[in-house]
């Protein structure tokens, strides 16, 4: 294999697939990055046996080829030579060389047939959504996933497609993010998958304020998602995701009308007192007042009070500060809505202008 081009030619599709690849791994081979050389095309491929990056750039293939090699020092490799350079990669033996200006670098390979790839996920369905869609769509949900959870389906994000839409669900069992939008074409049946917190991490990585269309296929036991040159390919969670619609409130019907940005810098400020193990606040409400409250083991207090608009009864309830606000951070409308029903129910954050987007919370004694 040989080919030659720009440092930065080569540079953007290994950094595109980086983010899979671990420095020590069971595998040695996982530890590399495929590079494919044919047709004046460089596909460089990277996996962590549940998310695998394919990555392409045009550049000039003098010998086709390909090749495994250790992903981490290729990328710090090409970081280190000066921008514009020329950089010539070639295979000699079970090595290859990296030339670019005076610099030389021979680095370890292992054969390309070790490395492990997903050929066909067997697609069942695809989904085609603006990209900007699909980034609303991760941007307002992932935060909620759970992490490290014995329950391995709350690891992960659901989405669910059925007739014109598309819903992603995330919850770590305190809390519940949940975000629908339109889809380009409507789909028959009702489809659910489970997209690992890895993976979701990656795409949300991948997601940039592009225009273009995202095609997501979707399989019994993979996901498939071309954004530009990049294709991602997930394994899905096998497990039964929980009835997420028994969790949303049905009647909360005291419902807090309340300027965001004054809401947000309030419970930033009262939560400076809280206790940093738990993050409890306690929302007192009044018709038309909203009164925050912070203590913690030190005995000391915080207390902070807001004008909202509210015609309800008297209510006191308890939250964790931290979820309230990931939840305020993501919503774009100047006002919120916070819904109600008793003291030691959910409440339920929207916008005040239906966005599509729902946050449940569950109540904390405090």
């Amino acid at each position: 294999m040989k080919l030659t081009a720009t440092r930065e030619e080569i540079l953007g599709p290994v950094q595109n697939v980086i983010g899979v690849v671990e420095r020590r791994q069971t595998m040695p081979v996982l530890s590399n990055v495929l590079l494919s050389a044919k047709d004046n095309r460089l596909s460089v491929t990277g996996t962590d046996l549940e998310v695998e990056l394919v990555s392409e750039a045009t550049l000039t293939v003098s010998a086709p080829g390909e090749v495994t090699v250790p992903g981490r020092k290729l990328l710090d490799i090409l970081r280190a030579i000066p921008e514009g350079t020329n950089v010539t990669l070639t295979t000699e033996g079970e090595r290859i060389v990296v030339r670019a200006g005076r610099s030389r670098f021979t680095l370890s390979t292992l054969p390309a047939a070790e490395f492990p790839l997903v050929e066909d996920i067997q697609a069942m369905q695809v989904l085609k959504l603006p990209q900007k869609a699909f980034r609303t769509l991760i941007d307002k949900t992932h935060f909620s996933m759970a992490q490290q959870d014995v329950r391995y389906y709350l690891n992960g994000l659901m989405l669910e497609s059925e007739g014109g839409r598309v819903r992603a669900v995330a919850t770590d069992g305190h809390r519940l993010a949940m975000c629908e939008v339109a889809l380009n074409e409507r789909v028959t049946g009702k489809q659910q998958v489970i997209v690992p917190r890895k993976g979701v991490l990656e795409l949300h990585r991948m997601l940039g304020d592009g225009e273009g269309e995202v095609e997501f296929a979707l399989g019994t036991n993979h996901v498939r998602c071309q954004i530009g040159d990049i294709r991602f390919t997930s394994k899905l969670i096998d497990g039964k995701f929980p009835e997420y619609s028994r969790v949303i409130p049905a009647n909360a019907n005291r419902i807090i009308d309340a300027d965001r940005e004054t809401l947000r810098q309030s419970l930033h400020r009262t939560a400076i007192l809280s206790n940093e193990k738990y993050r409890g606040i306690r929302l007192s409400i009044k018709p038309n007042q909203l009164t925050l409250q912070a203590h913690n083991p030190e005995q000391e207090e915080a207390e902070d009070q807001i004008e909202v608009i509210y015609a309800g009864e008297e209510i006191e309830i308890g939250f964790n500060v931290t979820y309230l606000l990931e939840a305020l951070s993501v919503i774009e409308t100047s006002r919120v809505n916070i819904a109600l029903t008793d003291s030691n129910s959910s409440c339920l954050v929207t916008a005040a202008e239906a966005d599509g987007a729902k946050y449940v919370v569950m109540p904390m004694r405090l």
